[in-house]
């Protein structure tokens, strides 16, 4: 049974936000994966006025969030009102029943009002963080990260974190394969990771004459081998302390904690496609120990890679990697594609984890039951609606 996802349409609402649901979970199916099931509901019957001009009616009421595994609050009309009670229980007894909750922007306005919030970290864009730390008191309001993943709440920043969120379900979903495809459609960066900064500072356009950019190119290149600020530095013909500055400025974050999210990147096709050790993984992909790589994709993806890899392994995995000399190109090329200074695997930035999805077990309605992601985990874009 394809996963059912239900999103929310309201009177006045921002056409925008609902079109990437639409976009992500409806048209961009990649050949040969059973995609999703969405189903645009309402809280009332009829058609609804929204921004632009025109109107839209939704095919459901809330009922369909009863059906729902996944349930997508792209906004409310005002932060400043009290949500719906009717679509507040309606989200806590969907919840309850075992299915994920993802806002993007003011929605979590919406998600914050069920309470399954409360002693968790959330986001919502910049501009709303401080009112919706106000009215929720409860909840620890993070207003500089892209989104935040608990694995069954999920928020975003505004607009345009909005795909960056829905594109990282779909990778927790079906992993970076199936959302590389998806995000080539639809000509955005694959990945843009929870943790990154609302925004970053780039003081120059990314050129031939980028010397960040170029450090960075030279980095992936080389993954399987010890890689240094100082050398990352000698190829930006930067001083260390420069370097560091202007690579903040591009990047978000830390040479270090890029370079450690590039390879952690790096390891999951091969976790996904074949069936080298994980010892071999570590050591391609550039980690000193399989104990580091583990400590390392433990903390960004919140499983072990054996369980990783089991999440996604399928009959007749390729043979091992032959040799340590790999460069992974595709891996290369779809970070240089996004602009390098990402983070993938949500490593850049403390208390800014994305979740990977465990291995699946059957819950009461034959769908995947997903664990309970408590503490402080993981990690909002501009836009607003």
């Amino acid at each position: 049974m394809p996963h059912r996802v239900a999103a929310l349409a309201f009177e006045g609402m921002a056409p925008f936000e609902l079109g990437c649901v639409v976009e992500i979970f409806r048209v961009a199916r990649p050949d040969g994966v059973e995609w999703y099931d969405l189903t645009v509901c309402a809280e009332a019957a009829g058609p609804l006025d929204v921004v632009g001009g025109f109107t839209m009616t939704p095919s459901r009421g809330l009922d369909a969030f009863a059906e729902a595994d996944t349930i997508v609050i792209p906004g409310v009309r005002d932060v400043r009102s009290p949500v719906s009670p009717a679509v507040v229980e309606a989200m806590r007894s969907a919840h309850a029943n075992g299915a994920r909750i993802v806002s993007i922007c003011s929605g979590a306005f919406a998600v914050a009002a069920t309470g399954l919030l409360d002693g968790r970290t959330a986001t919502t864009h910049w501009r709303y963080a401080p009112l919706l730390a106000a009215r929720f008191p409860e909840v620890t309001v993070t207003p500089d990260v892209l989104y935040v993943d608990h694995g069954d709440v999920l928020t975003s920043a505004g607009s345009a974190a909005g795909l960056d969120l829905l594109l990282h379900v779909v990778r927790s979903d079906h992993g970076p394969t199936v959302a590389n495809t998806v995000a080539r459609r639809l000509v955005i960066a694959p990945h843009r990771a929870g943790g990154q900064a609302q925004f970053i500072e780039t003081p120059v356009t990314p050129t031939e004459e980028d010397a960040v950019g170029r450090a960075m190119e030279w980095a992936l290149t080389r993954l399987a081998t010890p890689i240094t600020v100082r050398e990352m530095a000698r190829r930006a013909a930067m001083s260390e302390r420069s370097f560091l500055r202007h690579f903040a400025r591009k990047s978000g974050m830390s040479p270090l904690k890029w370079v450690i999210a590039q390879r952690i990147a790096a390891s999951l096709p091969l976790l996904e496609g074949t069936a080298t050790p994980v010892e071999e993984v570590a050591t391609v992909c550039g980690f000193d120990s399989p104990v580091t790589f583990r400590h390392h994709f433990a903390r960004a993806m919140k499983t072990s890679p054996s369980a990783y890899r089991r999440a996604f392994q399928a009959a007749g995995l390729p043979a091992v990697i032959q040799g340590r000399d790999i460069r992974h190109e595709a891996n290369r090329a779809t970070h240089l594609h996004a602009m390098a200074g990402q983070d993938p695997a949500g490593a850049g930035r403390a208390g800014g984890r994305l979740a990977g999805r465990q291995a699946p077990a059957e819950g009461p309605r034959g769908r995947a039951e997903r664990q309970d992601q408590a503490g402080p985990p993981a990690t909002a874009s501009a836009g607003e609606s």
